[in-house]
């Protein structure tokens, strides 16, 4: 794809973002003004919280494995649930609550969320564990479809991928603070308490969003006919499935952590939270260099993510049982991955800029199908009996994968366009 036709997605995208966002033109709020940073700590620490209880489950699942009384592999199904929670919840709630102001949309997704994390504490088996993590799932696409619209209305047209990764902040942090203090949490004083603090937290998250979020009419929803356009468009669904698959190489790593690091490697629990700080850190630069390079050529971040992903995969297969190789790859997994996901984004918004909400949500939802599908894969090798690193060879198929699918569609777009320019 050349160099102009990415500059003209982004221009595509970033101009959807603000038409959805307001009625009239220039209404942008200044990101330096003070309520406008305010209002983007609000949504950052709303995706804190969804990322604290996505990710703390996976540093926590030894622990409710055994108070459930139930193998890993088993204990992987309420992983797997919270991710089906988060795709059917992405389109579903989306809709729903398309005519909605998104400033009450987010005050009622985290009211879900905190509902989710108390069901979750409470969960006497793990059949009623799996369906609260499922509702808590349910929320995560919607917020982030949502906010990605508040966050461009706050900091201006021009930069839509940095307003993605704005929302995206809250999540990476969450792996470097949320997570491994949750996990922290889960060993001092139990795995169900652990979910309780982050439905305090959650109620924080909603404090924040009721008093940060501009009340506003440039903020209300659309048509549910009018969001439902972007579905009808096949290379929206194949964007999604290269989401898909390419990023779940994240979730075929850090689900696993806890085995990584007191199966493999042989430490003790206490090491856990510092591998899942420095998968966070990764995540975090990542993440922050992928929304400037997603706001300059789309494609390239894509490429260039799942690209190097595949090498670190290749890396921590061969030599993840000498600790500081695991740890190191730790890093770069994460960064790798979350370079290319602001770019998934403004590709999404450039292929249906008409329903730039929903693409936010089917975004998160197509990340969570990756969880499941980590998740899933993993699981499956260790219970084949291949061992704990048979999970990065899981991940690296599914993310190469990603990768020849995104090229083949990349590859057929210039001939599209050419029978398009004919017609």
């Amino acid at each position: 794809m050349s160099v102009s036709n990415d500059h003209a997605a982004v221009e595509t995208a970033a101009r959807a973002i603000t038409d959805n966002a307001s009625t009239t033109a220039e209404t942008s709020v200044p990101s330096e003004t003070r309520a406008g940073w305010l209002t983007l700590l609000a949504l950052a620490l709303g995706t804190f919280c969804i990322g604290t209880t996505e990710f703390a489950s996976m540093g926590i699942i030894q622990l409710f494995a055994a108070s459930l009384e139930v193998d890993l592999s088993a204990a992987t199904h309420a992983i797997t649930a919270y991710a089906i929670g988060v795709v059917v919840g992405a389109p579903v709630l989306t809709l729903a609550a398309a005519r909605l102001n998104r400033r009450t949309l987010l005050l009622l997704l985290i009211g879900a969320f905190i509902v989710g994390n108390v069901l979750s504490a409470i969960a006497a088996n793990l059949h009623f564990f799996v369906i609260a993590r499922f509702i808590c799932g349910l929320p995560q696409g919607a917020y982030f479809g949502a906010g990605a619209v508040v966050a461009s209305h706050v900091v201006g047209s021009d930069r839509a991928g940095q307003a993605f990764a704005i929302v995206m902040t809250g999540l990476t942090v969450a792996t470097i603070v949320g997570s491994p203090l949750a996990t922290f949490l889960g060993q001092a004083i139990g795995w169900r308490e652990t979910y309780l603090c982050v439905a305090v937290l959650g109620m924080f998250s909603f404090l924040s969003i009721w008093f940060f979020v501009p009340r506003t009419s440039e903020l209300d929803g659309a048509s549910i006919t009018h969001e439902l356009r972007g579905l009808r468009k096949g290379r929206v669904w194949l964007m999604m499935a290269v989401a898909a698959l390419g990023i779940s190489s994240i979730f075929a790593v850090y689900t696993f952590i806890g085995p990584f690091v007191t199966d493999l490697l042989l430490f003790g629990p206490e090491a856990i939270p510092l591998a899942l700080a420095l998968f966070g850190i990764g995540m975090t630069v990542g993440n922050l260099y992928g929304g400037r390079l997603a706001d300059i050529h789309p494609s390239r971040g894509i490429v260039a993510g799942y690209g190097c992903a595949l090498v670190v995969l290749v890396v921590m297969a061969f030599w993840g049982a000498t600790p500081w190789v695991f740890f190191a790859a730790m890093f770069g997994v994460g960064a790798t991955m979350m370079a290319a996901i602001p770019a998934i984004q403004v590709r999404l918004t450039g292929l249906a800029p008409e329903s730039v909400t929903l693409m936010g949500a089917m975004n998160l939802a197509s990340l969570n199908v990756a969880n499941a599908l980590g998740a899933w894969a993993g699981g499956v090798t260790i219970g084949a009996g291949l061992g704990l690193l048979s999970t990065l060879w899981a991940g690296f198929i599914l993310t190469l994968t990603g990768l020849i699918l995104f090229m083949a569609t990349m590859a057929a777009e210039p001939a599209a366009s050419g029978r398009r320019s004919l017609s």
